[in-house]
């Protein structure tokens, strides 16, 4: 007698022994004490889909299934967090949602130690141990699903239809704040925690938290010094694999996102967006101490810091800080005397992008910034004279003014720029050395 007849014969005795009876499935070695659940566990087998959906025509093999799948369409979510006062349709998903807001992970893999808040991610976890593969074609032992443009194959039907979406561009999931569309559920969901500011996902070591995930878990590689994405071109290492793939483009010289206004590419999304604020004139992110706006929420941090005087990021070889730790990076070239920034018509190089970017212009004759009032280049409207920055025309108008904004606390000496303000207080500091 086969394995699987005697478990099924052992639990039916079991079952009986208890004063229960038991309903045996004659396909499998499955046992169940209801003749109802029997029947719906059958339809595994005949592939039967007796409840449909109304709205959209979907099937179940369970009329369970059907309830919940409708609360889709009717918005209904009867389960709330006592907590938080998030909504879910289904139980399972509260529960879910509250051990990921208390940090609890109450399923623990018994053969290496790692713990999950979700039993399903612990079931997939084992199968890396134990190499099994579940989902096989009852016909080849293969995926059974295939794309028909790319080739790839899936598993599962439902893994399939998400996946052509990619190809077709159909993207059936929309925001309703900011109209974003998505090929996945899923992703809007993780979308919408932008607007909501909602981050459920917490660091046990520092407690920061994050809306994803998959954020989180880059993130406790910096705790722990892994770096497993490493460059083979230059050698530089990552902790994640999204940021490895967007500095490879720095080698490459990859731009794939394409600005639609000024055609202008960049290496990320990300960039792109705050690049499009520009030329919307978007800027949402305002300084409470004077007023300053800015398109980006990471400029409006740096910015703050001139109020605060905070500079966190500190050389490790001179000792000297930063408030912005592109500069740190700049800075650091000094010692290592790297200049990796290099010149295709004269072969100079730069150790900082902004400065190598400045010089291009001197071979191209680029003016790039122009007066939005008339169009033409920026241009003193006092002697006519035309500059490639803007913050060159502003330097310059103080000949004609005569402003000088940048006085000294020593002396009271006053200048009209920066650099020389700086030139003066070194020497005011040598004197007071040499006296």
């Amino acid at each position: 007698m086969e394995k699987s007849e005697k478990n099924k014969e052992l639990i039916s005795s079991e079952m009986k022994e208890k004063g229960k009876l038991s309903y045996d499935c004659d396909s499998c070695e499955k046992v169940f004490s209801l003749k109802c659940n029997l029947n719906s566990h059958k339809r595994i087998h005949t592939g039967e889909k007796p409840y449909h959906c109304d709205i959209c025509g979907k099937s179940f093999s369970e009329n369970r299934a059907s309830t919940r799948h409708k609360r889709i369409h009717t918005g209904e979510k009867s389960h709330h967090c006592d907590i938080c006062g998030k909504s879910f349709s289904q139980s399972i998903h509260l529960t879910r949602h509250r051990h990921i807001r208390k940090g609890d992970k109450p399923y623990h893999c018994g053969i290496c130690g790692i713990s999950f808040s979700q039993s399903d991610d612990l079931k997939r976890h084992k199968r890396i141990h134990t190499g099994e593969r579940p989902y096989h074609c009852v016909i080849c032992g293969e995926k059974p699903h295939h794309c028909d443009i790319c080739g790839k194959s899936f598993s599962e039907r439902n893994n399939l239809a998400a996946h052509i979406r990619i190809h077709t561009g159909g993207k059936l999931y929309h925001c309703d704040i900011c109209g974003k569309s998505f090929t996945q559920n899923s992703a809007l969901t993780t979308h919408k925690h932008i607007h909501t500011g909602e981050k459920l996902f917490y660091c046990d070591i520092c407690g920061k938290s994050f809306s994803q995930n998959i954020h989180l878990t880059g993130h406790k590689l910096i705790h722990t010094g892994e770096r497993l994405y490493h460059c083979d071109i230059c050698g530089k290492s990552f902790y994640e694999n999204s940021s490895f793939i967007i500095h490879k483009r720095i080698h490459t010289g990859e731009t794939p996102y394409h600005c639609e206004i000024c055609g202008k590419s960049f290496y990320q999304n990300s960039d792109l967006t705050k690049h499009i604020r520009i030329h919307a004139g978007e800027k949402p992110n305002h300084c409470d101490i004077c007023g300053k706006s800015f398109s980006e929420n990471s400029a409006l941090a740096i910015h703050k810091r001139i109020h605060t005087g905070e500079k966190p990021y500190q050389c490790d070889i001179c000792g000297k800080s930063f408030s912005n730790s592109s500069h740190l990076s700049t800075h650091k070239y000094i010692h290592t005397g790297e200049k990796p920034y290099h010149c295709d018509f004269c072969s100079k190089s730069f150790s900082d992008n902004s400065n190598f970017t400045k010089h291009i212009r001197l071979h191209t004759g680029e003016k790039p910034y122009h007066c939005d009032i008339c169009e033409r280049q920026y241009h003193c409207d006092i002697c006519g004279k035309s500059f490639i920055q803007q913050s060159a025309v502003s330097i310059h108008k103080r000949t004609h003014t005569g402003e000088k904004p940048y006085h000294c606390d020593v002396c009271s000496k006053s200048f009209s720029q920066s650099t020389d303000f700086k030139r003066h207080k070194h020497i005011q500091t040598g004197k007071k050395g040499k006296g």
